[in-house]
């Protein structure tokens, strides 16, 4: 009896690895629809982020695993709750979105959960507690921009700091980020604001306006191209200082290739929506949920002294500072508005895909 309850168990385990092997395969063998609502198509980020969610269900470890719809919808709340009415009626197996609002969406987010659909908000996120909000780390951001800018001067000098656009809520948390880190450098004084509007227009205008009423400035901390800065700077005819601005590939190609530039590139990855795609699809699998509905994404920073022997910050030490390089991470040949870095860990997208040639 022993030796035949042994065998019982034996076969029991033996069947129940049978079991979770064919539930493995059948679950990596299924396809999921998967919908991405998008309420804006005017910029460079925008298209590039359609393009590698594209990419990302085309090839690596989901190719095949997903019918990827994309929703564009004109720049109003009330268009994206239509257009998300109907993809709720069309029941698909999760629901991205890049959404217009943070609150007015919440009752159509809810009512597609109720459905038994998978809802994850990215890049511009819902409060909804029962959508996943995924997005990159905006205090980590200018934080270690802000650090870095303070080590380049030692702790003493002056600086411009852009506020970005009034009345955006990004703008204060980028600029409270930046001026939290330089209040613990006392030697380290701001002497003007600029709103740079995310534009390059604006930048340079702004620069160039401060740098007409100050003799002299040691660094500009940007929130945008930080390219319109160093323009400024050249215009007047003073010294490059260092930059802080945002990963965009006309920057990191200007820092690489400009005499005397120093510069550190913060990353809101357009591969977000990536990342939003692995997450639906690893939900759908059955996967471990996360822990916290909040997931925050921490791309990596490129910097003129970054690299395995480069710059470290010391207020956030597994931050990865990648060196700006030619052909690695900044491309001459390849559109001025492409967010970097393109691609990652799990699936490897070219400069070439995410530009759309």
């Amino acid at each position: 009896m022993k030796l035949f309850a042994k065998y019982l168990a034996g076969a029991a385990c033996a069947a129940a690895v049978v079991v979770g092997m064919a539930q493995g395969a059948s679950a990596a063998d299924k396809k999921y629809t998967i919908y991405l609502s998008n309420n804006f198509v005017g910029n460079d980020w925008r298209q590039q982020m359609e393009r590698v969610a594209k990419v990302s269900v085309d090839k690596g470890p989901l190719q095949g695993r997903v019918d990827l719809k994309i929703e564009n919808v004109d720049n109003t709340v009330q268009a994206q709750i239509n257009s998300l009415n109907n993809i709720i009626r069309a029941k698909p197996d999760a629901i991205l979105v890049d959404a217009g609002s943070a609150e007015a969406l919440n009752p159509t987010i809810k009512k597609a959960c109720d459905a038994g659909i998978v809802v994850i908000s990215f890049d511009q996120v819902v409060s909804e507690p029962c959508a996943y909000a995924l997005e990159s780390d905006w205090d980590r951001i200018p934080a270690v921009l802000a650090e870095w800018m303070a080590d380049q001067l030692g702790g003493k000098g002056k600086v411009f700091v852009d506020r970005g656009l009034a009345g955006a809520p990004i703008s204060a948390q980028l600029e409270n980020g930046y001026l939290a880190v330089l209040k613990n450098n006392p030697g380290i004084e701001v002497i003007g604001n600029y709103n740079g509007e995310y534009a390059l227009g604006p930048e340079q205008a702004g620069v160039a306006s401060l740098l007409a009423a100050h003799p002299e400035v040691d660094g500009i901390l940007t929130q945008g191209y930080g390219t319109g800065a160093i323009k400024a700077l050249q215009d007047a005819g003073r010294k490059v200082v260092p930059v802080t601005a945002f990963s965009y590939n006309s920057t990191a190609v200007t820092c690489a290739q400009t005499e005397g530039a120093a510069c550190i590139l913060g990353a809101n990855p357009a591969f977000l929506s990536s990342e939003a795609i692995r997450l639906a699809v690893d939900i759908l699998d059955g996967k471990e949920k996360p822990k916290d509905r909040h997931i925050l994404i921490r791309g990596d920073f490129l910097a003129t002294n970054g690299g395995s022997d480069g710059w470290k910050s010391k207020l956030y030490p597994d931050a990865t500072i990648q060196k700006i390089e030619i052909g690695k991470n900044a491309f001459p040949d390849r559109p001025p508005g492409l967010t970097l870095p393109i691609s990652p860990d799990w699936v490897e997208i070219t400069a070439e895909e995410a530009a759309g040639s």
